[in-house]
């Protein structure tokens, strides 16, 4: 009875929309990604762990909201009071509209005047209420479980003074901007540590010595033996992985032809793996607080490991990020977006292509999988990450995912 009345409802809109002039638009889910990522990510001294997070809850709600109407897989958090025929636009622009101006009231004069616009385009009525009663419900259900979140919290890293622990590194020796991510509720695994990594190589292998003498080579300033086509990987993934991907998304989901309800549950599933992951690294980070190549090669004299040479002058090619090794950010969130983009679509045969804002050159990858092999040697070519760091990463984001897979957002029935 509920796909009859919505069918009908939908004949109805269809009639509506055939009798007014054409209008090519987005679905409200696409449009307010848009406008949450302009404000979460492109803004200025914005973590991009911070951008996914409140990704994630902008996302989340949206989902809630317009899978209250929609019914076909399990809530979030909530299943809000709503009617087949209630408007999915209204819901998913109620939701984000509402989530973004608490998380960001700096912004809220454009986001009110997005939002008048977003409801303007829905026809007047009972659908049209019912969808925004949804959207508020979303909305709060969010920001009251993520009031206590831990964003912002007291944790800082601490530099170490023995062989093998994190210092910070030239030129700037700067201070991460977000060191608390590691101590944010997560949304989707049950704690920070749950998916701790094997954790760096001791200083006294040979596994560490090989990771050592391969970013000494390859990620040098002025390698000589780095090939050009992976200089423009490592300056290609420079970008910040937040920024990369939400790029992308959108792309991906035109590409597949995806419906508004379709969106709601994608976008919500790739950010919440994203945040969860980036969350899970920066745990890790804490935990074990390794040294970065430039500090390693700087001070292998005191490593204890015969096979490594040091070389007080060395730089690497990208500059160092100011937060600990491992494991590698960039592979964490990639990690755990590509699994979940292979779980929702089903397969990892999905060609792609971006462009970089830091090398401004185009890649194209034919595979998902691809691109996260390229980061992981990114992070290498780069000089500021030991490959162990970056394949570890790449799992704990996998893991993330699987649970995910497991736990969230199944259908119904």
């Amino acid at each position: 009875m509920r796909h009859l009345l919505k069918c009908l409802v939908g004949a109805l809109v269809m009639v509506s929309v055939l009798a007014a002039p054409a209008v090519a638009r987005a679905d409200a889910v696409t449009e307010w990604n848009k406008t949450a990522a302009t404000a979460a990510i492109t803004i200025a001294n914005r973590p991009g762990g911070l951008a996914m997070i409140r990704l994630a809850m902008v996302h989340g709600a949206m989902y809630d909201a317009v899978n209250s109407i929609d019914r076909r897989h399990t809530p979030y958090l909530v299943l809000a009071p709503a009617q087949p025929w209630d408007s999915e636009d209204a819901a998913a622009a109620t939701a984000a509209y509402r989530v973004l101006v608490n998380i960001l009231p700096a912004q809220a004069s454009s986001f009110e005047a997005f939002y008048a616009a977003s409801l303007a385009s829905v026809p007047d009525g009972l659908a049209k209420d019912g969808g925004i009663a949804a959207g508020e419900t979303a909305a709060a259900a969010m920001l009251a479980a993520r009031a206590n979140d831990g964003l912002f919290g007291p944790f800082t890293f601490t530099a170490g003074t023995t062989p093998g622990a994190w210092r910070p590194t030239p030129p700037a020796f700067a201070a991460d901007l977000a060191p608390w991510t590691g101590f944010v509720t997560p949304f989707l695994i049950e704690s920070p540590s749950q998916f701790r990594s094997d954790g760096p190589n001791s200083l006294n292998s040979d596994d560490y010595a090989a990771d050592f003498a391969e970013v000494k080579e390859l990620g040098s300033r002025t390698s000589a033996t780095r090939t050009a086509d992976q200089t423009d990987i490592a300056r290609f993934w420079a970008d910040p992985s937040a920024q990369f991907w939400s790029g992308i998304l959108p792309s991906l989901s035109a590409d597949q032809h995806l419906s508004l309800a379709e969106n709601a549950r994608y976008f919500a599933m790739v950010y919440t793996a994203g945040a969860d992951g980036v969350i899970s690294c920066w745990n890790d980070k804490a935990y074990w607080s390794f040294w970065r190549p430039i500090t390693a090669i700087r001070m292998a004299d005191l490593d204890g490991n015969p096979t490594t040479v040091a070389d007080p002058n060395w730089e690497p090619l990208l500059v160092t990020p100011p937060h600990p090794d491992h494991p590698s950010g960039h592979s964490c969130m990639t990690g755990a977006i590509v699994h979940t983009l292979q779980s929702y679509f089903g397969t990892d045969k999905i060609a792609f292509s971006g462009v970089s804002a830091t090398s401004r050159t185009t890649r194209s990858f034919e595979r998902l999988s691809d691109a996260l092999k390229e980061v992981i040697d990114a992070r290498v070519y780069s000089g500021i990450h030991f490959r162990t760091a970056d394949v570890q990463g790449a799992v704990i984001g996998k893991k993330v995912a699987h649970w995910l897979d497991r736990h969230y957002f199944q259908p119904i029935g």
